[in-house]
């Protein structure tokens, strides 16, 4: 589409999170009217931290806000896999850090600090919060959202980036629900110099027990370090009721420093959610309308592969429009490119544990989390 065409469109992004930011700013940078439509009341993230890797970093540098992101981050060389008891199995440069013009690294950053700063370069007035999506309907020449609050808004492209539950995907594209994974995380922020030794450097670390994962990410520019205990369990329950002394239990016999980490945490701080993800979506596009980051492939987290996923999938639909002849085309040339990557992905990251340790669980079930008896990174 040319310059003339781009700058005529009116396009509504459904979710304000990581993917329907990235999508706002890259798609506004075609000369778009871009509204974002978020339904929580304010901007925030929970949680703890990820790592941006080489590929979303240089997202971030074509459009203009690479320093924007970096400025809340620490950039990381290398991540490292080992035992419970500290042994290494494994220690590796981050892939794609030599794919560009210039060295780019793996970004950790606190999940708040990503959104808002995200949020941050967007042009004021572009997200409009309170705004949960009832219904869409879409025909020939436009798209139609029909807001909770009453709210009615038309649009000439739609993109869906409503997350693993997305009211888009469920209305027009697939109505199967999130699909447990066979784990619990316990995630949280610690102060580093509470972290009893293990914040040394800017670069992940990964703890392999049975049937548990112990991953701690550098916040250093913050004086902080992500913890994240992700375990083996049959509870399926979205939000567990578990106490400290079932967190505690997933991680007998792990290194001292992460287990007297974790005997100091205040538990009241501590994000607790069973995991899940969704099996893929065997279609993304109509005429008008497209999911995009979790609402289209949301996947484990085993991987660290879904905010990157949502930027890369933001930059392919800006990309697909510019170079398309129409908003059809564009769209069917954006999950061409995409859906095999996330496909892929999502099934790499369902790989999260062996068969063993799935069955001493699930004795006879299959999970998401066990749909292979490998263990990959």
């Amino acid at each position: 589409m040319d310059s003339t065409q781009l700058k005529k469109l009116t396009i509504a992004i459904v979710g304000g999170g990581y993917g329907g930011a990235s999508a706002a700013k890259a798609l506004s940078l075609l000369g778009a009217t871009v509204t974002v439509y978020e339904q929580a009341t304010q901007i925030r993230e929970v949680g703890a931290g990820i790592g941006l890797r080489p590929s979303s970093m240089d997202q971030f540098r074509r459009w203009g806000i690479f320093d924007d992101i970096a400025k809340v981050t620490s950039a990381s060389d290398y991540f490292e896999i080992l035992t419970a008891d500290n042994n290494p199995i494994m220690k590796d440069t981050w892939p794609g850090m030599d794919d560009y013009e210039v060295t780019t690294h793996t970004h950790l950053i606190h999940r708040n600090d990503f959104i808002q700063a995200l949020v941050g370069v967007l042009p004021d007035g572009m997200i409009k919060l309170g705004h949960r999506l009832a219904d869409i309907a879409e025909s020939p020449d436009k798209v139609t959202l029909t807001f909770a609050n009453g709210e009615v808004a038309e649009a000439d492209l739609v993109v869906g980036a409503d997350g693993i539950k997305s009211t888009v995907r469920q209305k027009l594209f697939s109505d199967q629900q999130p699909r447990f994974a066979g784990e619990h995380a316990y995630r949280v922020v610690v102060d580093a110099d509470k972290s009893h030794g293990l914040v040394i450097d800017d670069n992940l670390r990964m703890y392999l027990g049975r049937g548990t994962k112990v991953y701690v990410l550098p916040l250093r520019h913050r004086g902080q370090m992500s913890f994240d205990i992700t375990a083996l369990n049959a509870d399926s329950t979205w939000t567990p009721q578990v106490t400290k002394d079932d967190m505690l239990a997933t991680i007998e016999g792990f290194d001292e420093r992460i287990v007297k980490t974790a005997q100091d945490l205040d538990f009241d701080k501590v994000n607790v959610r069973a995991v899940y993800d969704i099996d893929p979506v065997d279609n993304w596009v109509t005429n008008r309308v497209s999911l995009l980051g979790d609402s289209a492939h949301s996947m484990c987290h085993h991987q660290g592969q879904g905010a990157n996923s949502a930027i890369l999938d933001a930059g392919a639909i800006a990309d697909a429009l510019a170079q398309a002849s129409s908003i059809t085309e564009a769209l069917a040339s954006y999950m061409a490119a995409r859906k095999p990557v996330t496909d892929e992905l999502q099934r790499i990251s369902r790989q999260g544990w062996t068969e063993d340790e799935v069955n001493a669980v699930f004795p006879g079930q299959k999970t998401a989390a066990g749909q292979t008896g490998s263990d990959s990174q």
